[in-house]
Formats: C-alpha cells, sequence, structure tokens
C-alpha cells in the first residue's frame, strides 16, 4: 500500500472514534500502563531509598537489580504468559517490572549522590537520622525520582504495546497487530499517533509535578 498522508489517517482516526473502537482501545492500554506504572513507582521509590541509605544492602542487591536490567522486560512476556495465563496479569506484570527496574535505580542514585557537606551539616545542627534522611535526602533525591518516573513512563508504554501484539484482546497494540494482518497502514498510524499523543500527555503532567516539586532547587 502507498504510504497514507495526514488526510486519511485523520478521516480513520475520526471513523475509529465515533464508532467507540478508539476510545475504547486507548481506555484498555492506559489501564493497563496507569496499572503497571503506579505499582512499580510506588514499591521502587521506598526500596530505592533502602539502597541508597544503606551501603552494606546496596552492595548486596545492586548488583541482582543491574542484572535484571539488563533483560529487557520484552524477554519476559512469553514466561509471563506461561506462568500468568493471557489475560490482564502477565501484561501488568511486565509494565511494572519496567517502571520498577527505572524508578528504583534513579532513585538510589539519587539518595547516594546527597551533597554530604548537606548531611554534615544536619547533624552538627543536631538532626537525628530520620530528621536528617526526611529534611534533606528526600528533598535533595526528588528530582532523581521524577526523571525516573518519566523515563519509567515510556518503558511502560513501550512495554504495553508489545505485551498487546503477543496476546491480547484489546488495546492500541492489538489494533496495531490487526491492522497489520490486513496491510491496514492508515490504522496503524492512527494507533501510533494515539500512543504518542497520550504518552506526551503523562509527560508533560510528570513534567508540571517535577517544576513545582523542585522550584527550591537553583535553575540555570
Amino acid at each position: 500500500d502507498d504510504f497514507p498522508g495526514p488526510v486519511p489517517v485523520a478521516r480513520r482516526a475520526g471513523t475509529l472514534l465515533a464508532d467507540g473502537t478508539l476510545p475504547e482501545d486507548a481506555w484498555a492500554s492506559l489501564r493497563r500502563v496507569l496499572t503497571g506504572f503506579v505499582l512499580g513507582t510506588a514499591l521502587a521509590v521506598p526500596v530505592g531509598f533502602v539502597l541508597g541509605w544503606y551501603p552494606v544492602v546496596r552492595r548486596l542487591v545492586e548488583p541482582w537489580l543491574q542484572f535484571f536490567r539488563m533483560v529487557p522486560p520484552l524477554a519476559i512476556i512469553p514466561l509471563a504468559i506461561v506462568l500468568m495465563g493471557i489475560d490482564e496479569k502477565p501484561k501488568v506484570f511486565v509494565i511494572f517490572l519496567a517502571a520498577f527496574l527505572t524508578s528504583v535505580v534513579s532513585t538510589f542514585q539519587g539518595v547516594v549522590a546527597v551533597d554530604a557537606t548537606l548531611v554534615n551539616a544536619a547533624r552538627v545542627l543536631g538532626a537525628r537520622d530520620r530528621q536528617v534522611f526526611l529534611g534533606v535526602v528526600v528533598p535533595a533525591s526528588t528530582p532523581f525520582i521524577l526523571v525516573g518516573m518519566r523515563v519509567g513512563l515510556g518503558a511502560s508504554w513501550a512495554t504495553v504495546v508489545a505485551a498487546e501484539l503477543i496476546a491480547a484482546q484489546g488495546g492500541l497494540g492489538f489494533r496495531m497487530q490487526q491492522a497489520q494482518l490486513y496491510n491496514d497502514l492508515t490504522t496503524i498510524f492512527v494507533q501510533l499517533v494515539a500512543i504518542g499523543t497520550i504518552g506526551l500527555a503523562m509527560d508533560r503532567l510528570l513534567l508540571t509535578a517535577e517544576r513545582r516539586l523542585t522550584q527550591w532547587q537553583e535553575r540555570r
């Protein structure tokens, strides 16, 4: 087929919007991404703080984290399907894994990168470990955490599309696979635009949160 232009793609998008196919697929993919991303990030942040705050734990656990980071989440999909079936669980799990591995490394790197001068100054002023952690380490690590979340969000979208290409009954990736079987390039481009648009909107929300939470930082 000829490469589709903007007009045919827009018309196809209008058709898929009108019959409800595009909103249903977008919601199916978004629900999977949000579930896996939120669960992965929620676990990654406390684990990252523990790894960053306790060097002994970090030395024991970090090699394993780096090992699993070298294994693409997409390579886990067949194993997840065998162990969990073909329903929502394996899809959410691989998204969770992608978000977790990205965010946990970013979090503990943020803790490790905290200026020792700030920590020592707080201790000299009489702050206890808990006060140093909450008053110095957490605020200083926040930019790293948010950057990790933004990278993890992109990894989550990449993972969900791949998961839906392998085993799904709905979603933007599933619709792309169906269109590919019929050489329907127009529908494929509609799904690509939808994925990019939703992902960009979510990234802008995280960027806005990052700016508001890090207003205290010196800007260059």
